[in-house]
């Protein structure tokens, strides 16, 4: 069984769901899902993996794109503002950028040239992250993992856990209700603060957590954080805690779950530099992996997943590592969180341009996401009626599950001339409506 537990959505499969159902062969063929088409020409004797039938039809922003390409053919004079996906925008500071094409241009020399890295990554870099994000927290450059992003550390965890919807384990999807069978939704709103009553919360094996939160932009305290440890020691979960955008935090909230005590022994930490540090394109990120941390048997997780990341990894750029390192160097570090606090002046003034309006309006302080309530309304009705009358991309709450219903999410990921021009176009649409 597992949770996946945003502040804003609260899942879990719950106990022996999966195996109280006769399990059909994971690769066995099924019937067509509804948007698949036959193809003519020869075909293999290969089954399809019947689980990806289980996959929602379109990823939320192939979509958001599909309707975006659709105004624009509308509209092809239209300046379009796009602060849905969440992007960076500024450039890389040239200290960072400079690490990186001397490493790079070593590489065409014999003394500069390295092939195969560590799959763990370079050590003085893990030593720098420890340094740098968990020092006086107890951990240590070897329980680190360089990777090339967080989005790929949380896959493969889902893999090794054996808790995704590509191996069976979520059941199917309904349609009507966007949740799969084999989950519990526990939704996590405004009105309990982006954070779940543990109280009447059954025991989970995994729990998926993040914090600044993607989409709300809520960051969770230092007190709901030490629930959330308490609980999973108390039922012997593993939390997986995802702190990709700790560096927007602007208040007490912790950055690590590590600040936490007893966090070590129950919790994996994901991050990356994509964000602050401009690195969506580069990729690089690391996850944290205690040495405390213990399976039912006494056995370390950090062995298993370091022979997960050496199985299934070479191990992330040596260029890109480069540039990591001189993000962490202190002049470095001085350039990217000027790049930081330039994303969250955009924020306030998004917030404030939404608050003007009479509407409420969360995240933006500890985070480059803004979630904007629409009550009564559809979330893709808002994004439709905002991209046509003001030609700003958004993102509808929907999107991000049932819980977002209702609700859109604006990035402060952009050009402060645009974030100036896509306040005032809102504050327009919304005075005449």
């Amino acid at each position: 069984m597992m949770h996946f537990l945003s502040q804003m959505a609260f899942c879990s499969c719950r106990p022996n769901a999966v195996l109280l159902r006769p399990q059909p062969n994971r690769w066995a063929s099924s019937s067509k899902s509804k948007d698949d088409s036959e193809v003519a020409g020869h075909c293999t004797r290969v089954q399809r993996n019947v689980n990806m039938e289980g996959l929602r039809t379109g990823y939320l922003f192939p979509e958001i794109f599909k309707r975006e390409s659709e105004h624009m053919q509308k509209k092809a004079h239209a300046r379009l503002i796009r602060l849905g996906i969440g992007d960076t925008t500024l450039p890389i500071p040239d200290i960072i950028t400079s690490a990186m094409a001397e490493h790079a241009y070593a590489l065409s020399t014999i003394q500069g040239y390295k092939g195969y890295g560590a799959e763990q990554g370079n050590m003085d870099l893990r030593k720098a992250i420890a340094e740098k994000f968990y020092k006086d927290m107890g951990v240590e450059g070897h329980e680190i993992f360089v990777s090339d992003g967080a989005q790929s550390d949380i896959s493969r965890l889902q893999g090794y856990t054996d808790s995704s919807v590509i191996v069976g384990q979520a059941g199917k999807l309904e349609e009507e209700s966007g949740k799969y069978g084999n989950i519990v939704y526990m939704n996590c709103g405004s009105e309990n603060g982006f954070f779940p009553d543990l109280s009447t919360t059954p025991r989970t094996d995994i729990i998926f957590f993040c914090s600044p939160n993607n989409p709300t932009g809520n960051a969770a305290s230092r007190q709901q954080l030490q629930q959330l440890v308490d609980f999973a020691r108390i039922n012997g979960s593993i939390i997986v805690y995802d702190s990709a955008y700790a560096a927007f935090i602007s208040d007490e909230s912790p950055r690590s779950i590590f600040e936490i005590p007893g966090a070590k022994e129950v919790a994996i930490e994901i991050s990356s530099f994509s964000k602050f540090a401009g690195f969506t394109g580069v990729r690089l990120g690391w996850t944290v992996v205690p040495e405390e941390l213990l399976y039912s048997n006494r056995f370390p997780v950090i062995k298993d997943y370091n022979r997960i990341v050496c199985t299934c990894f070479n191990g992330a750029s040596n260029i890109a590592q480069a540039g990591g390192l001189a993000c962490l160097s202190e002049d470095g570090y001085k350039a990217v969180t000027n790049v930081v606090n330039y994303y969250k002046e955009n924020a306030k003034i998004l917030v404030e341009a939404f608050a003007s309006l009479g509407l409420k309006v969360y995240g933006g302080k500890n985070a480059p996401y803004i979630w904007v309530h629409f009550p009564g309304l559809s979330s893709w009705d808002v994004f439709n009626e905002i991209l046509e009358k003001t030609d700003v991309v958004t993102v509808p709450g929907r999107g991000f599950g049932p819980g977002g219903e209702g609700y859109i999410r604006v990035s402060a990921f952009g050009h402060r001339e645009n974030i100036l021009e896509a306040s005032m176009r809102l504050k327009k649409l919304f005075f005449l409506a």
